[in-house]
């Protein structure tokens, strides 16, 4: 006997300039509601198509590598292809090709495999901060921040070491009541490009088995005063070991902040991981 619905996997880019972030917010302009509207018109069921997102982005954060679900009813699945020589995933992307505006881009559909959800069976999500000292380009004003003065790039490499690895993030986070702020930040990075689209930027490669609300942006926040030399390894430290968030901290503006990649396990265990997800976290 056939699943009553199908889990479709989508992967997903986005330019988060003129979204109000991606939870849907009566009277503003969403990437989900973009893309559950578009949902709607294609997909014709009696259920709502809710669409379940990877990482939930801020306003004005932009997305390369975002993944989402959505579970759709057999016979709405069958009806995909048409009269078209395809299979249903390909029917539902050309279909969304058609439909969504400009700044959201579906990448890929398939069925999803079992035990798979996009939000609680991720195992790590890659974000890229840019960021330039210099005369910025003008075509990439959307999604690079200019700081005014000279960053030091060994010394934000040396301040996000002291960050790194299984801790509570409570300084970092905006707190949502009964969530918790404990992270392993598995990565904190800064390189200076010397070639490329991106020569002459400073990026930030941040990664983590999660991120909390502005966690990755208000991590940049403070960690950029240190590579200005306006702050130093011991101010981090203090602020850092706040165990609520910390007014100190500046968060670096949305529009620098681009997630780059979410990662899953192999398909055997993906239910596996959902469920350890699920579960609230505490430090050892």
């Amino acid at each position: 006997m056939l699943p009553e619905t199908v889990r479709a996997r989508l992967d997903l880019s986005y330019d988060g300039t003129d979204f109000s972030g991606w939870a849907t917010q009566p009277g503003l302009r969403t990437v989900q509601g973009v893309l559950e509207d578009a949902l709607v018109r294609i997909v014709r069921q009696d259920a709502y198509p809710r669409v379940t997102v990877a990482g939930r982005t801020d306003a004005g954060v932009h997305a390369r590598g975002q993944v989402a679900h959505v579970d759709i009813e057999q016979q709405a699945w069958a009806r995909m292809p048409g009269r078209a020589q395809r299979t249903p995933a390909e029917g539902l992307l050309s279909r969304l090709d058609g439909v969504l505006p400009d700044d959201v881009v579906i990448r890929d559909v398939r069925v999803a495999p079992e035990g798979f959800d996009a939000r609680f069976s991720a195992t790590q999500r890659r974000y890229a901060y840019r960021v330039t000292d210099a005369v910025p380009d003008v075509l990439r004003r959307r999604h690079v921040v200019r700081v005014s003065r000279p960053l030091d790039v060994d010394a934000l490499n040396g301040a996000s070491s002291t960050l790194l690895g299984l801790r509570d993030f409570a300084a970092f986070c905006r707190g949502r009541e009964g969530a918790t702020t404990i992270r392993d930040l598995l990565e904190l990075s800064w390189r200076r490009e010397t070639d490329g689209p991106d020569a002459g930027l400073v990026v930030a490669t941040v990664r983590a088995d999660a991120f909390c609300h502005s966690m990755v942006r208000s991590l940049v926040g403070a960690l950029l005063t240190v590579g200005e030399g306006r702050r130093d390894l011991g101010w981090l430290a203090a602020v850092a070991a706040s165990e609520t968030r910390s007014q100190a901290i500046a968060v670096a503006p949305a529009h620098g902040l681009t997630l780059e990649e979410v990662a899953y396990p192999d398909d055997a265990l993906l239910a596996e991981r959902a469920e350890a997800t699920r579960g609230r976290r505490t430090l050892p």
